[in-house]
């Protein structure tokens, strides 16, 4: 019996990846400066080794993006949580995330925010993050296969917006759909390097700040990068 007069065999099993991933955020994000405690706690608490394929699992706290299915990949732990930081949802706030990928980013997002709406343009992408954010009992999430550069106009505005993907430029529905004092945050630049930026819309105009030097997948669609399918 424990000290709330439960037997030991009815307490919650521990979480044996739990150590890993203090580690993980210990020795990649917190000593590289991010301080946001809701972030780091989010990244704990996540089990980011469920979002990986089989084939990758040992790589799941590697300080290293990796490979997840149709060619995308899942982000370094360190950018996941710049990212987040930089973009801070809250807990009151309506987040449009455009890139599913995985649904790891997805899952810190509803975590941290009130509600999140995810776009992402492979189905079966999306269908495997619906699952398993469903499974870990993230209810606040909202789905959408299509082309991430137009965005979710009928939910709109909102209060941040995540670009998980490298755009050539600022795609013009995003910033529209941007609500007053709301922020955007991303990768903007060519196809082999990209610029973190931060978006903020206010008075009816844009302020953009870049960041660090970043580098991800190409953001395909009408305000990105040619599909190379079509091509």
């Amino acid at each position: 019996m424990d000290g709330n007069g439960k037997r030991l065999s009815e307490q919650p099993p521990l979480d044996p990846m739990l150590a890993r991933r203090r580690q993980m955020v210990f020795e990649q994000i917190h000593a590289r400066g991010i301080r946001n405690e809701r972030v780091l706690r989010a990244m704990e608490e996540i089990p980011r080794e469920r979002f990986l394929p089989p084939e990758q699992a040992k790589n799941a706290f590697a300080d290293a993006a990796v490979p997840i299915d149709a060619g995308q990949t899942l982000s370094q732990p360190y950018m996941v949580a710049a990212m987040t930081a930089q973009l801070d949802p809250q807990p009151h706030e309506r987040v449009l995330e455009i890139g599913t990928g995985s649904g790891y980013q997805t899952a810190i997002l509803a975590r941290l925010a009130r509600e999140v709406y995810t776009i992402e343009r492979i189905a079966s992408l999306q269908d495997a993050a619906r699952i398993l954010l469903r499974e870990l009992g993230m209810e606040n999430v909202k789905y959408r296969v299509g082309d991430g550069t137009q965005g979710w106009p009928e939910e709109a505005p909102f209060d941040a917006i995540m670009v998980t993907a490298g755009a050539p430029e600022l795609p013009e529905p995003l910033i529209a759909q941007l609500a007053e004092g709301g922020r955007m945050v991303i990768p903007v630049g060519g196809s082999e390097e990209q610029t973190l930026t931060t978006v903020v819309r206010r008075a009816g105009r844009t302020i953009e700040t870049p960041g660090m030097a970043c580098r991800f997948v190409k953001l395909i669609g009408r305000q990105g990068w040619p599909d190379p399918a079509e091509e």
